[in-house]
């Protein structure tokens, strides 16, 4: 078999994430709904940033996708991610930050496109839960013409992240990402992303399923939200009709997964979190690195469910460099053989 140049070929928002801790009496003062991603305008976006109480962290390049492509090469993996920033302050930093971390991209050279990058606020309370506001920007412009084919042809894996069907234009782009990608031997993977993404834009999602998917990731509440079911395992069943092989996370539980034939259990790994932000990003970027670099199934579990539990130890969606190490060596310990 001909050997691809890419894993992973993400699609997705490109957010430049800021991160601060609140309780949830801050929250409520704002009339913030806790534990989901709400799409504001920026004029909200800055209102909240400028109101709220709390330490706020060093920011970060985000968005579902750009978290599951930069977990996925900080373990050593070949990325590539298609996304849409401005050419400003906040553009190039973020454009900046995908280049450091070793992800190819459309970026480039930015051209003046008169809008600005988007950015979210992700609010940390004391139970380790994130809450997000979001202002799209730009990304939600984007469009066919900002995907590479040639790139996307070379990938092992298309990476649709759910957040997408939330702008017309980006859920366009996603559905012919989707056809080029089934067209050309490309394995199709995405994700429901958020409870409210299941809420508000089931039909759009339904869309991007339709004729099945290789690979879905979710957690439990989006599980249940999208199957209306009433337990994970009914939830599984359903979902497995949708695409081959399906990763429901339980949070603190570790995960329930199908793999074409069997269903299984992921075993967790016991920490204390103290922010969740990014954690089913990194746990499906690391379960995309183990099975195009020659982990079994149930061993791309074992090492999404390590990475994903080191991360929420600390603040903001990215692991330190530290942590990075300690990823590596445990990866390379683990699973030698590979």
């Amino acid at each position: 078999m001909m050997t691809k140049k890419y894993d992973l070929y993400a699609l997705g928002n490109a957010l430049v994430d800021v991160e601060i801790e609140v309780n949830e009496t801050e929250l409520e003062r704002l009339g913030v709904e806790k534990g989901v991603m709400t799409l504001v305008d920026e004029e909200r976006h800055d209102y909240l940033l400028g109101h709220l109480q709390g330490n706020i962290h060093q920011r970060a390049s985000g968005g579902s996708a750009a978290n599951s492509v930069i977990s996925l090469a900080q373990l050593g993996g070949k990325a590539f991610h298609s996304c849409k920033v401005a050419k400003d302050e906040a553009g190039v930093f973020y454009s900046d930050d995908l280049d450091e971390a070793g992800v190819t991209n459309t970026l480039g050279q930015l051209e003046d496109n008169h809008g600005t990058t988007g950015k979210c606020l992700v609010m940390i309370t004391p139970d380790a839960d994130r809450t997000m506001n979001t202002f799209l920007g730009i990304s939600s412009e984007l469009k066919e013409q900002d995907i590479n084919y040639e790139a996307l042809a070379d990938s092992q894996y298309l990476y649709i992240e759910g957040y997408l069907v939330s702008s017309p234009e980006a859920h366009q782009a996603a559905l012919k990402a989707r056809d080029f990608a089934r067209e050309n031997g490309v394995k199709v993977a995405t994700t429901l992303s958020d409870p409210n993404m299941v809420r508000f834009f089931k039909p759009e999602i339904e869309q991007i399923l339709d004729g099945g998917v290789d690979l879905l990731f979710c957690n439990d509440d989006e599980a249940l939200e999208f199957t209306g079911v009433d337990s994970v395992e009914k939830a599984l069943t359903i979902l497995s009709q949708q695409s081959k092989q399906v990763v429901i996370t339980l949070g603190k539980k570790g995960a329930l997964s199908f793999d074409g034939q069997d269903v299984s259990t992921i075993e967790p790994h016991v920490v204390k979190a103290v922010d969740t932000n990014g954690a089913g990003d990194m746990f499906a970027g690391a379960f995309i690195f183990g099975l195009t670099n020659g982990l079994s199934w149930a061993e791309s579990g074992q090492l999404a469910s390590f990475a994903s539990a080191h991360l929420v130890t600390q603040f903001g969606p990215r692991l330190k460099p530290a942590a990075i190490e300690e990823l590596r060596s445990y990866l390379n310990k683990e699973f030698p053989n590979r």
